[in-house]
């Protein structure tokens, strides 16, 4: 495979897998300022199966298409006010974890190692830009943020991570090129 091909092929992934998380944000319920949606669950996934850059392309393509305004946020939300808002840490969040899931994968298949990665990445990561974020944005208390901006969503964030890493596990070794870690 040519460099241009592989180039070509990575974008085409990294495209792909912004349509995923922007489709899974789609499934979304309000339960205060930040909704439960599915878009961790694509974030994790992008980061478990692309090389660390093209993961973070993927979730920096619905930033930047959700920051022009088109609807690709949780509940069909797009625009500034929503990365300026109590969410904006979220998706800063998504964007560093995506990043780092996919750094500490490397090229591993191994269950453990996916599921260890995405926890991290996926929830301690989020959690840390996201939580201090909310607390500057709406003035909440530490305690209250966390109660927030986290509690409800560490069941289902452990749960997309088990699935993420089932899903990972046979995503990674049957899409040809998508885990090259060079870029």
């Amino acid at each position: 495979m040519t460099k241009s091909t592989a180039s070509l092929q990575g974008f085409v992934y990294s495209a792909l897998f912004a349509a995923l998380i922007i489709v899974l944000g789609f499934i979304s319920i309000p339960i205060g300022p930040v909704p439960i949606s599915g878009i961790s669950l694509g974030v994790m996934l992008a980061a478990s199966v692309l090389p660390p850059k093209r993961a973070a392309y993927s979730v920096l393509i619905v930033i930047l298409l959700g920051a022009a305004g088109l609807p690709v946020f949780s509940g069909f939300a797009g625009g500034m006010g929503i990365l300026l808002g109590p969410r904006g840490g979220y998706y800063a969040g998504f964007l560093v974890g995506a990043y780092i899931i996919s750094f500490c994968i490397g090229s591993s298949n191994n269950w453990a190692r996916l599921l260890t990665a995405n926890i991290i990445g996926g929830m301690l990561v989020v959690y840390a830009i996201a939580i201090p974020w909310l607390i500057f944005v709406t003035h909440l208390e530490v305690g209250q943020a966390f109660f927030a901006g986290a509690l409800p969503f560490l069941p289902g964030d452990l749960l997309k991570a088990l699935v993420t890493t089932v899903l990972a596990r046979t995503l990674r070794r049957n899409i040809p090129g998508a885990v090259r870690r060079d870029g």
